[in-house]
């Protein structure tokens, strides 16, 4: 996985792409049977030119939401953090991570997919109280 069209490729022929944009795909990952969880997937690039995916999914608004928590949550992290972005036009919580393209082979593309998915999913739950709002 030297690029995002690699990416695009193989997780498009394990998955259906709600979004297929130029830099940004979507899919739903099937946790259970009656469980699903949007992942989004982007490229990034730094100052230097350095490119980077950015696998999310987002786990619930930012309203009502303890900043400190959220902190901890991060400090405590190994894999994903937590970040806000739009959705719909309102904010919310995301977890993400950013892997460099280098170090990314579709084993490790397809675990942090899961860990991501799984732990979104359980964040959603207890943030949502149950309801599988994403």
């Amino acid at each position: 996985m030297r690029h995002f069209e690699a990416v695009r490729s193989h997780l498009g022929s394990l998955h259906e792409l709600r979004q297929n944009d130029p830099y940004l795909i979507s899919f739903d990952l099937k946790l259970a049977p009656d469980r699903y969880q949007g992942i989004y997937l982007a490229e990034l690039e730094d100052e230097a030119g350095l490119r980077y995916l950015r696998v999310s999914t987002p786990i619930g608004p930012l309203a009502g939401t303890d900043p400190i928590r959220c902190l901890r949550f991060n400090w405590q992290q190994r894999t994903g953090f937590l970040a806000v972005a739009d959705l719909d036009g309102s904010p919310y919580l995301h977890l993400c991570e950013n892997r460099p393209y280098e170090f990314l082979d579709r084993a490790e593309l397809q675990r942090v997919v899961r860990e991501l998915g799984v732990l979104g999913d359980q964040l959603e739950r207890l943030i949502s109280v149950g309801d599988d709002a994403l």
